[in-house]
């Protein structure tokens, strides 16, 4: 089976989930991946590993034994990655860390102190944080004497001022707790936005978007001079936009209301708003955008509605960070919705034309499945740019300037 080239030097990248393991090894230099897969159902009773390998193209699954979870899926992966040898030029493991507090404003190389901070930091996020510290110590574990780099979800955002991150909270709760807007999905609007700026021929320094990214978790960012001024999730991933299966925002009253009225526990509100609301809520059939496409065009009323309140919540939010940006070069749609779904993109902008933004339809149709390229007609001052996002590869290139610089 071909390798690389000795020359080579490369990234494993981790994204540690729950649940799950996705993981790459990518060129820092191209984004180019040898290698790409996820361990999924981790601990549970049919755990499971598949990858590609990207010299032939072949995809191969392998079955973990019963409730094995993330050290063990490293440990099969370690097994995987000295078969076809790419261990010779791995130069660092990059982790995906989705919440850095206000401890860490980059990307930085992992030491104990580090992981205190990051320690610190999964309060705010448990479910993401825990897990990301269960990828940390097993990838150290298996790739003794390897770099390890954590990059931040929330880094990009952390150039926000105090009036768009604070809360009108008792500022003790900020002061000593740290409850404040963080925003998340940084990776992926720093990665667009400096694509844009490139697509359209100007510097990055010099330029203005707001960026959509669109999945089953959705967030806009409003992007001034090339830094982050105003995000809408906040203290955790579920506020702001309407999502595959979380809420957006509500009235915070509602928790009085499920508490008192309807006997609702914490744990029953969390996952009523993080794992039932949003498109599945709200449609009833799904919280996959695709499936609920295809039942709005069969006359399914509800779906419908989904989409609709969907685009008009977004709508809403991209035309809000007008305020801070005042200018605007272009709205840049990424994520798996945000790339595939002509239809999203084309009941947003429609409803954004008193921007003077329009859409072309052909170019619209155009960018699906990982293509890029402007959807706004010629005549449009303020552009509109699909970018498929590749959040891995700047975890690869943030881990090897680390790396250098050693």
């Amino acid at each position: 089976m071909p390798t690389s080239s000795p020359k080579s030097q490369h990234v494993l990248v981790l994204n540690s989930g729950s649940s799950s393991l996705k993981f790459a090894i990518i060129d820092p230099n191209n984004g180019h991946e040898v290698i790409s897969g996820l361990a999924e159902r981790l601990g549970s009773e049919a755990p499971s590993i598949k990858y590609k390998y990207k010299y032939n193209g072949t995809k191969t699954a392998i079955n973990l034994k019963a409730n094995e979870a993330h050290a063990e899926a490293i440990n099969t992966l370690v097994a995987l990655i000295k078969s076809h040898k790419l261990d010779e030029h791995l130069i660092a493991v990059g982790h995906r860390v989705v919440h850095g507090g206000e401890h860490f404003i980059q990307s930085i190389l992992i030491d104990e102190d580090v992981i205190l901070g990051i320690t610190q930091a999964a309060t705010l996020a448990p479910l993401h944080g825990h897990a990301n510290l269960l990828g940390i110590s097993s990838a150290k574990e298996s790739f003794k004497g390897l770099p390890q780099v954590a990059v931040f979800d929330t880094a990009f955002h952390q150039t926000m001022d105090e009036v768009a991150y604070l809360y009108a909270l008792p500022y003790k709760l900020y002061n000593e707790f740290g409850v404040r807007r963080y925003g998340f999905h940084g990776t992926s609007h720093c990665y667009v936005a400096d694509q844009a700026a490139q697509l359209l021929n100007q510097s990055l320094e010099e330029s203005n978007f707001i960026s959509a990214h669109l999945g089953n978790g959705c967030s806009v960012c409003a992007i001034k001079s090339g830094k982050s001024v105003d995000t809408s999730m906040g203290l955790t991933p579920l506020a702001g936009l309407i999502m595959g299966m979380r809420s957006g925002d509500i009235d915070p009253g509602l928790f009085n209301f499920l508490t008192t009225q309807l006997n609702y526990s914490a744990q029953q509100i969390d996952d009523l708003l993080n794992q039932e609301s949003g498109l599945l809520g709200i449609s009833g059939l799904s919280n996959d955008c695709r499936t609920i496409e295809e039942a709005s065009l069969s006359g399914n009323q509800r779906a419908t509605l989904a989409i609709d309140m969907f685009c008009y919540r977004l709508a809403k939010q991209i035309a809000a960070y007008m305020v801070p940006l005042q200018r605007l070069d272009a709205v840049i749609f990424t994520g798996g919705i945000g790339e595939n779904s002509d239809l999203i993109r084309k009941k947003v902008i429609s409803q954004l034309a008193f921007l003077n933004i329009d859409c072309d339809e052909e170019a619209n149709l155009k960018a699906r499945f990982g293509q890029q390229g402007i959807i706004s007609t010629k005549k449009t001052k303020i552009k509109v740019i699909v970018i498929p996002t590749n959040e891995e590869w700047v975890i690869a290139n943030d881990a090897a300037s680390i790396v250098k610089e050693l």
